[in-house]
């Protein structure tokens, strides 16, 4: 049963006066305010008095065509969700209204359960993307420090897959995918915090920090006496996360044998405690993530097929922060909010070069090394206004690299090479995770024994990157 819209505008632009009226009864009977144009005139205009959350524009009107229509939402910036519907659909046609920026083109007749799912879901998107809005229209005012920021397309990309996934039950599993540092928690909770079970819990379980003996009693739970040590009984995190959402975080860390356990658990939605003969039903919604490419895993054998299309039913790949360089002012000034309010300082403005220097480098440690950066700038400013001069010592400075070669025998010249390689990047990572271990085995993709062998190997002392 599609979700009611209460008080929500919805225009339907069509010269065809019957499909005018099946859209009207249609959306009037879950509660939504629907308004008729039966040209590309009346469209715009009503647009402009109405100002609906959600345009259905068939292309073919008089006056002016669908198309035409968009093209002027666009050059007026507006950004409703228009869905474009025909009757004579063509590839041209379909590629021209989505270059315009169409949300969704659909072909007549009509598929009535079609509609409501993309409306749902575009509605849902336009509710997402105003609360972004509203967070930046707040210059004051307390921080929510689990907000995705957002504007570039791709992150509506993943604003859309959010909405689809918020109206769906929670038997509905999610994968996250992105570099380390892009937020794919923070996408977690999205999913979460828009979902119907809200009010249940959110648990999160890193998978790489545990033993496989450790990690499946943190997710099972354990009866009293099931192992030494087992003084007690135990709820394990699927029980205790009820009705709301389970993250597991690393997902492509876990053991063969704990796959094997974990893909019953989603076949069945049952379980047992170590130790225990009594099932336990599970009721939440499961979303893992991973920064390694889980598709490669199992081509490798490291991971199981049938368990990673149980968990891919749908993905969300969260963009890399180069790849979305236009968010970075928008970002660095909610992380100086955020960071200011936390620190009780006074922050009453950024530098206007402060952007342009910023925006030039690559964040191999996306928002995370961002954040990292706004932090230290607010520790570090004195005044009110943050300046460029207090960012010079955050960033590398990009220069051509000029290698030395002691040797000019190719395996000890390459030996040598390697070896600067391996302390520079070590450098370079320590920096941007201040100095912590698991912060800096995230980030690299790596485990975090392969990060104490390369700190052993080059006598270096990760306290000296922490913050004094």
């Amino acid at each position: 049963m599609p979700m009611k819209l209460n008080g929500k505008s919805i225009l339907i632009a069509d010269d065809d006066k019957n499909i005018r009226y099946a859209f009207k009864k249609t959306f009037e009977s879950l509660s939504a305010i629907v308004h008729q144009a039966g040209t590309g005139k009346e469209a715009i205009a009503t647009i402009e008095k109405e100002n609906p959350d959600l345009i259905f524009l068939d292309v073919d009107m008089p006056e002016l065509s669908g198309l035409e229509v968009i093209q002027l939402l666009k050059e007026d910036n507006n950004t409703i969700p228009i869905i474009v519907i025909t009757g004579y659909g063509t590839m041209s046609t379909a590629i021209k209204a989505v270059q315009l920026g169409a949300y969704e083109y659909l072909s007549k007749p009509l598929d009535i359960d079609k509609i409501f799912v993309i409306a749902q879901r575009a509605i849902e998107m336009v509710s997402l993307r105003k609360k972004i809005q509203e967070l930046e229209s707040q210059q004051t005012g307390k921080i929510n420090d689990r907000e995705l920021i957002g504007q570039h397309s791709s992150m509506h990309e993943v604003f859309k897959v959010i909405g689809a996934v918020t109206t769906a039950p929670n038997t509905l599993n999610v994968l996250i995918t992105g570099e380390s540092g892009t937020g794919k928690e923070l996408v977690a909770r999205a999913v979460h915090n828009n979902g119907n079970h809200r009010e249940e819990p959110f648990i999160g379980v890193n998978c790489s920090v545990f033993s496989e003996s450790l990690l499946e009693s943190e997710l099972f739970g354990h009866e009293k006496g099931a192992f030494t040590g087992a003084g007690e009984r135990k709820k394990g995190k699927l029980e205790v996360a009820g009705s709301g959402t389970i993250f597991l975080d690393e997902i492509s860390e876990i053991s063969k044998e704990l796959q094997v356990k974990l893909l019953r658990v989603l076949q069945e939605r049952e379980f047992y405690r170590v130790g225990g003969n009594k099932l336990i039903k599970v009721k939440a919604r499961f979303i893992t993530s991973s920064n390694r490419n889980i598709e490669q895993e199992v081509t490798r054998g490291n991971f199981r097929k049938d368990l990673f299309y149980r968990l891919n039913v749908m993905h969300i790949n969260v963009p890399p922060l180069r790849d979305r360089a236009s968010d970075i002012p928008l970002l660095f000034d909610y992380f100086i909010r955020k960071y200011s309010e936390r620190q009780d300082k006074e922050i009453t403005g950024i530098s206007g070069d402060v952007y342009d220097f910023i925006c030039k480098h690559n964040y191999p440690g996306n928002v995370r090394e961002l954040e990292n950066i706004a932090e230290r700038a607010v520790v570090m400013t004195k005044g009110k206004v943050i300046e460029k001069t207090v960012l010079n010592s955050f960033y590398t400075v990009k220069e051509e690299c000029q290698l030395e070669f002691p040797s000019l025998v190719l395996s000890e010249a390459r030996k040598s090479t390697n070896d600067m390689f391996e302390k520079q990047f070590l450098d370079r990572l320590l920096k941007v995770a201040q100095g912590k271990i698991s912060e800096a085995a995230k980030i690299a993709g790596v485990d975090r024994r392969t990060i104490h062998r390369m700190l052993k190997k080059n006598n270096v002392n990760p306290n000296q990157y922490k913050e004094k």
